[in-house]
């Protein structure tokens, strides 16, 4: 090889190896882009909450109710004072019999545009007004004095107290052969629509009926009360001054309730964002795996430009003492 050929071919090295260092360089910064875009992606995993779920703790509450005759009373509230009284607020409840109750809604039938109705093969008669069944004026006197005061019930119950008519039939038991009286406010049964050509309604009318309800009330603020607690710290009785400042003690009844529905409700809040945090790490890992594919060509890329740029330095080696013995025999020459 003569010295114009060697001197070409070691500067064609020179820049073939200056073209694979670049290139190296070039693959090295996508390699650091690539860790820094990794490391954001475990940082994300680290700056997420964990879903926790919900302790059934936190949705059962320690209840002290105390009897009172036929009043079962559950305290609501109970506030330490500095003289060592207590401020006491509680529901009392009890079950009210022969009280307006709601009852099933059911189909009402129009009888001549109005005239009457009728459920089924009852018709219905004004409540409070003559039954044609009893025959007897004195029975007769009863059953109104009765419906009356069922009309005042309803009134009160239904009507905001005010006063309006109200429909009744009677349903027999076949078993014990007692009449259950059902009502129906007369104003919702002449507003309602009815078919043309059945007479029936197009809805369902809303009925009513007499049976037994819990009733609650409340009393708040009690003042100077006193409670007794045992060794625990649990209450065991409280007194409460009645009108007339008399202390009566009740013993108290400790139960626990949880409030299941707030509870199911916190339960599928939590199964929810387990989901989406669950849905969440799966797509991290998911780019993650990306990012490590694309690292891992590129390191195989920069294996092979070092295996490129080794072969090159050998090559620029021999050339280079192929041009250093061109020199010295071409100095020998006309030394």
């Amino acid at each position: 090889m003569g010295m114009s050929a060697s001197q070409a071919r070691f500067l064609g090295l020179t820049a073939r190896k200056t073209n694979v260092e670049y290139e190296g360089q070039q693959v090295n910064q996508q390699r650091t882009s690539l860790a820094n875009e990794s490391a954001n992606f475990y940082n994300d995993l680290l700056g997420m909450t964990v879903p926790v779920p919900p302790s059934v703790d936190d949705y059962t509450k320690t209840v002290y109710t105390f009897e009172d005759g036929a009043l079962t009373n559950e305290i609501t509230s109970l506030i330490a004072q500095a003289d060592g009284f207590y401020t006491v607020s509680y529901l009392s409840k009890w079950q009210e019999d022969f009280t307006p109750v709601a009852a099933a809604s059911t189909i009402i039938t129009e009888i001549n545009n109005g005239a009457s109705y009728a459920v089924g093969t009852h018709e219905l008669r004004v409540l409070g007004s003559l039954d044609p069944s009893i025959e007897d004026p004195e029975d007769q006197q009863k059953k109104q004095v009765e419906e009356l005061a069922w009309k005042a019930l309803l009134e009160e119950k239904y009507n905001n107290g005010e006063e309006c008519d109200w429909f009744v039939r009677y349903v027999t038991n076949t078993e014990t052969g007692k009449e259950t009286p059902f009502f129906y406010k007369v104003t919702d049964v002449q507003n309602a629509e009815y078919d043309d050509k059945t007479g029936q309604s197009l809805s369902n009318i809303n009925g009513y009926s007499i049976g037994s309800a819990q009733r609650v009330e409340e009393f708040k603020a009690i003042q100077g009360c006193k409670v007794e607690k045992d060794t625990s710290g649990r209450f065991i009785s409280i007194s409460i001054p009645d009108a007339n400042g008399v202390m009566i003690e009740y013993p108290l009844t400790t139960n626990t309730e949880t409030d299941q529905e707030a509870y199911q409700d916190a339960m599928n809040e939590y199964e929810h964002e387990k989901y989406l945090y669950d849905q969440a790490i799966q797509d991290i890992n998911a780019k993650i795996e990306i990012v490590q594919a694309e690292d891992k060509n590129l390191e195989l890329r920069l294996k092979q430009l070092d295996t490129e740029q080794d072969a090159i330095q050998t090559e620029m080696d021999a050339v280079q003492k192929v041009i250093e013995k061109n020199v010295e025999s071409t100095f020998k020459t006309f030394g």
